[in-house]
């Protein structure tokens, strides 16, 4: 059973003071962009699970970067919908990425929600939507939104999704790094500019001019109203970034952010036409190691064979 999902960007990512539990509380608006991790299932008749994966040329990652191991969230969502569902059977799970490696674009979380939805066909359990999307929470906050794409409102640690109203089709350049940086080493930056009093973490609330932007889909109102709160912690990890989105904003880009916790850049553009300039002007330019064009929103989960 073969299942793909997609990587995803925040178009807005607010972010609260550090609580007590270590987590921080998260105002975001997810979308999903056609640009897919693919996961494939098949039941054993011992109990052994085997995975192997393979990198499409557009990530530019060594793969030695993603684990094989227990460790992978897709042998973590194998075994937690074993365990629900009671299955002895072992399984061997197969990636396909699409999605570049710790880009800030959630391709682990689109690799799980693959897994759980694959294994539950693979071995006919009967899962509910609603059973998966409980298994997905516990995997990781990025999962549950992974299993439905489109674009959504994510609150609480950004596992708590509602859906978002958009119209259209909104047109992106990434523009990714083979390097990737590390989520938490990104959050503990926005942790010690706070504590040095470098900025001022409050209690995260929607942005009203990203919701009314989606909703009227229009791309040049969106560009002006992106937020992220993690780009600068990123920045200062990796300030050669700064090269990369003052070149998307050369080619005219409606707005240009850090996806998610980096090192992902990515530019809104008027137009499909409009993304192919920004890229080909990034790409003859800059020095990132691969320069995608994609378009949101995408759809979740689901089973293409």
């Amino acid at each position: 059973m073969t299942v793909r999902a997609p990587g995803k960007l925040n178009l807005q990512l607010s972010v609260g003071p550090q609580q007590a539990d270590g987590y921080h509380p998260l105002a975001t608006v997810f979308q999903a962009v056609d640009l897919f991790e693919t996961v494939t299932a098949s039941a054993r008749e011992d109990d052994q699970y085997v995975l192997e994966m393979t990198m499409l040329p557009t990530v530019k990652a060594d793969p030695g970067a993603v684990p094989l191991d227990e460790t992978n969230l897709v042998m973590r969502a194998a075994r937690a919908v074993a365990t629900k569902y009671g299955i002895t059977d072992g399984v061997n799970l197969r990636i396909v990425k699409g999605v570049p490696v710790a880009g800030g674009m959630a391709g682990g979380s689109a690799d799980a929600a693959a897994a759980l939805l694959a294994c539950a066909e693979a071995w006919d359990v009967g899962a509910t939507r609603d059973e998966l999307d409980e298994l997905a929470a516990g995997l990781g906050a990025d999962v549950p939104f992974a299993l439905h794409g489109h674009t959504a409102v994510g609150l609480g640690r950004g596992d708590e999704l509602s859906p978002a109203m958009t119209h259209g089709e909104f047109h992106w350049v990434f523009a990714t790094q083979g390097h990737g940086l590390s989520t938490p080493a990104v959050y503990a930056e926005f942790d010690r500019q706070v504590a040095a009093g470098e900025r001022v973490a409050r209690a995260p609330r929607l942005s009203d001019a990203v919701m009314s932007a989606l909703m009227a889909g229009d791309p040049r109102a969106l560009g002006s109203a992106l937020v992220n709160d993690l780009q600068g912690p990123a920045l200062a990890l990796a300030p050669h970034l700064k090269r990369t989105m003052a070149l998307a904003r050369d080619a005219e880009a409606l707005g240009v952010m850090i996806s998610g916790s980096g090192p992902t850049v990515a530019a809104l553009a008027r137009s499909r036409q409009h993304a192919l300039a920004i890229a080909a002007h990034i790409s003859a330019v800059g020095d990132s190691d691969a320069v995608l064009t994609v378009s949101g929103p995408a759809p979740g989960a689901m089973v293409i064979s």
